[in-house]
């Protein structure tokens, strides 16, 4: 009899093993060793494992043949393969212990893990395709379903797909001169963004193209961003390299947002590792789950602590929020009038904490845009010339610092923020005026480096700094 835990896949590859024709040792204990015994196994990964462990203990396939490969797998009962999560996550992680082994995979899962360069992933539709490939010299084996084909066990080439899908395109949006400017100077540096205005007038719009514009994705952050996805169950080839943009609902929890549970898994923040993080409604999302938005802002990473387990997930993502001025959406709106009392405009901007908003580096506002303006407006520039340029300060911020310039801290940001003696005047003057922390002071001049960068400017100049203190001090600060 069986002695591992799990009722349902002790049945799945009972049935696999005998649909199949092959031997199953019924008159002998069968103890399958699942260490270490404190991590969590879950899904049906281990079907094919733990079948080919029987086969091999039974002689019917050679176990000598086995050493130096590694499964992974799903059983039918009637012995097809179905592809696991995690596939690209499993071959990232061994090409980095330096690991040769081969991987043998079903259909999709073995797809996703021949992203990885230099790994050897072999494809197998049936567990009859892998029987044959290690069973004894001396034993014919049974006969291949009426279903398989020649195809069944194939070792696939590596390497990674022309990516299918585009970017939407920022030539879309008509006017928005002043938010599309801060776009582009949150693309350029990797700033956070926080856009505020009424309703229907871009914000959403603007915000779903910020993905467009940033840097193209090196072959690592595409693996990794990848292996994420499919770990969630979410990968798709057609997606492959361009950067992800997540949207979770604002009725989202914590815990959805930042992940957790037990065993801890990834939540939105980590889905959307080296992409976009889109929160639209900004205040109506629990404050809970906002402010456990804090950490992960400043170290690119979110660590889930639990009584039994601590797991860190890896959360360098770019934030960009959209939020109406007040409950009705229409404060300071030139086409309606707000019905809102001030106690119920102050209590709804209210639901952003000062340290979050501090957190947070350009707040811009998006005016409703008369009809004239949307109708027979000009097209504005496009993604394409808009990217070339944030693509070409960033590569000034790199070659000068080595990263972009929203990492600088500390003695770097002293050391390559370049600002001259006016330009630091006037930051001392408007972050002594505007009551700035020391986080929003600083923030302020890594947006000026990027304004500066995208000038094409070495020094910070006072123009540079009065432009960011202009979109650092937000439409929220405007009306206290």
């Amino acid at each position: 009899m069986f002695s591992y835990r799990f009722y349902p896949q002790r049945e799945r590859v009972r049935a696999a093993l005998l649909t199949c024709g092959l031997d199953f040792p019924h008159n002998k204990r069968i103890t399958v060793n699942l260490a270490p015994a404190d991590l969590p196994k879950d899904s049906g990964r281990f079907d094919l494992p733990i079948a080919l462990g029987i086969l091999a203990a039974s002689g019917q396939v050679d176990a000598a043949a086995l050493e130096g490969f590694e499964f992974q797998g799903e059983l039918s009962l009637s012995g097809e393969l179905r592809p696991v999560r995690g596939a690209l996550a499993i071959g990232l992680a061994l090409r980095a212990e330096g690991n040769p082994v081969q991987l043998v995979l079903p259909p999709g899962s073995a797809e996703e893990a021949s992203l990885v360069p230099g790994a050897r992933v072999w494809r197998a539709r049936h567990l009859l395709d892998v029987v044959r490939r290690f069973r004894p010299a001396a034993d014919a084996g049974p006969a291949a379903p009426d279903d398989a084909d020649e195809g069944g066990w194939r070792e696939l080439p590596t390497g990674a797909p022309v990516a299918m899908a585009a970017y939407a395109d920022l030539a879309d949006v008509k006017g928005q001169a002043v938010a599309r400017r801060a776009l582009e100077i949150a693309a350029a540096g990797g700033h956070s963004l926080l856009l505020v205005g009424p309703p229907g007038s871009g914000k959403s719009m603007l915000a779903q193209r910020l993905a467009g514009l940033l840097p193209a994705m090196p072959l690592q952050e595409a693996l990794e961003s990848a292996a994420v996805a499919s770990l969630a169950g979410q990968f798709s080839s057609e997606r492959w390299g361009l950067r992800p943009t997540c949207s979770p609902h604002h009725s989202a929890s914590p815990v959805a947002l930042v992940g957790g549970g037990s065993p801890p898994r990834p939540g939105e923040i980590t889905l959307a590792h080296h992409g976009v993080l889109f929160l639209d409604e900004l205040p109506e999302f629990p404050r809970a789950a906002l402010e456990a938005l804090r950490e992960p802002l400043e170290t690119g990473q979110v660590r889930i602590v639990r009584a039994a387990r601590s797991t860190t997930f890896p959360a360098a993502f770019q934030l960009v929020a959209a939020m109406n001025p007040c409950p009705c959406g229409w404060l300071g709106a030139l086409t309606r009038s707000c019905r809102c009392a001030p106690e119920q405009v102050a209590r709804y901007q209210g639901r952003l904490s000062g340290p979050l908003l501090d957190r947070i580096d350009l707040q811009v506002e998006v005016p409703a845009l008369p009809a004239d303006a949307l109708l027979d407006g000009p097209p504005g520039e496009s993604t394409a010339t808009v990217r070339a340029r944030c693509a070409a300060a960033r590569e000034r911020a790199v070659a000068r610092q080595g990263s972009a310039n929203h990492r600088l801290q500390g003695r770097a940001l002293d050391e390559y923020a370049g600002a001259e003696a006016a330009a630091r005047d006037f930051l001392r003057t408007a972050a002594t005026r505007l009551a700035w922390s020391a986080r929003g002071m600083h923030r302020a001049l890594r947006i000026a480096r990027t304004v500066a960068d995208l000038d094409g400017s070495e020094r910070v100049r006072i123009e540079h700094v009065a432009e960011a203190v202009q979109l650092r001090r937000g439409p929220l600060a405007q009306r206290e």
